[in-house]
């Protein structure tokens, strides 16, 4: 991909000013530009840099003012950073624009797909797989039986998808995530645990993203659900019957346990654990490492394990930090409120 300064000017509504025929056809940091890169400086802390960067073409902002001249090629607009993400954006999507079914898939006789689909090599999709239009499958995913993938949904490399789930549009599911694995449920007994059948499935809506290698167990009846928008890092795991409302967002190495309710527009930090069975209300945000056993309120925040809200949590662990100062000056009241023995 190749692009002129004026080009790229048009597209994000800017002005240039250098050379307008200046031609990019790759990104950098602003620190590592290059010749033939396109780069852009938000952080103030940058700045030293669009002094010195080779890049051929630098976005900036409407109100940046120079101090000195550069050789770069600039691109003025409203707002650096949300332009270069545009930029950003579109080069993802150039990038990722694959189109044709390998002739190294595997597609069963019952399963059909809409327009303008990929599905690369060694992908497998099982009876009655219902795909949509522009749907990408990258090489060695496995589609069970039944599944259907709306449309716009790209499902990275090594995915598995088990039978009956439903995916919905505009998805993205990176490398090595299960979807529709059995959930954890056993009946204990005498001689044993005995395996409860999960026959139900997971449905995961429109716009929600999934990073690599988690795992989303299907219901034991019913379904394990994820609403429009969510976003999951990497390394999750979401437990049988769990419902995750729209637009929450879990950093990486989290684990819900089964059937608990998870509401609207949540944060959830790095490694957090949900028991199951509770109800997370809608705006919770839990801080890193925290453990939550009850349920929450509406819009409040949690730290610890267990957790509790954060704020009570803060004046907590201050008091945890003089633990030992206290102790010591406990130790030394009750030494001197014993009374004397005669002769001592």
């Amino acid at each position: 991909m190749q692009f002129t300064a004026a080009q790229i000017a048009q597209l994000l509504g800017g002005t240039v000013e250098g050379d307008s025929n200046a031609s990019v056809s790759r990104l950098s940091k602003i620190e590592e530009g290059g010749p033939g890169s396109l780069s852009f400086l938000a952080n103030p802390a940058y700045t030293q840099y669009v002094y010195t960067t080779t890049a051929s073409v630098v976005i900036i902002g409407h109100d940046f003012a120079l101090t000195a001249p550069v050789s770069a090629t600039l691109v003025r607009v409203a707002d650096a950073q949300g332009a270069f993400a545009k930029v950003l954006e579109m080069y993802n999507t150039i990038k990722l624009d694959k189109k044709g079914i390998s002739a190294q898939a595997v597609i069963s006789a019952g399963a059909t797909h809409g327009t303008d689909c990929y599905i690369g090599p060694l992908a497998f999709i099982g009876e009655n797989v219902r795909i949509g239009n522009n749907v990408k499958i990258y090489p060695q995913a496995y589609i069970g039986d039944n599944v259907t993938l709306g449309d716009h949904t790209t499902v990275f490399a090594n995915v598995t998808i088990y039978s009956d789930c439903v995916i919905g549009a505009r998805c993205i599911i990176h490398s090595g995530t299960v979807i529709g694995s059995d959930g954890f449920r056993f009946a204990t007994g005498p001689d044993g645990g005995a395996k409860i059948p999960q026959i139900g499935n997971v449905v995961i809506e429109d716009d929600v993203e999934i990073g690599a290698n988690c795992a989303i167990d299907r219901a034991t009846l019913g379904s394990t659900i994820l609403r429009k928008g969510v976003k999951f890092d990497n390394l999750i795991h979401i437990a049988h019957n769990v419902e995750v409302g729209e637009n929450t967002y879990y950093a990486a190495g989290g684990v819900v346990a089964g059937s608990t309710r998870i509401g609207k527009n949540c944060m959830f930090s790095g490694q957090v654990g949900i028991i199951g069975h509770l109800k997370i209300a809608d705006g919770t945000i839990i801080a890193a490492q925290s453990g939550i056993s009850k349920d929450t309120k509406p819009g409040e925040a949690y730290m610890g394990s267990p957790a509790f809200e954060v704020q009570k949590y803060r004046k907590s662990y201050i008091h945890f930090r003089n633990l030992d100062k206290l102790v010591e000056r406990v130790d030394r009241l009750e030494k001197a409120s014993r009374p004397r023995t005669e002769g001592a």
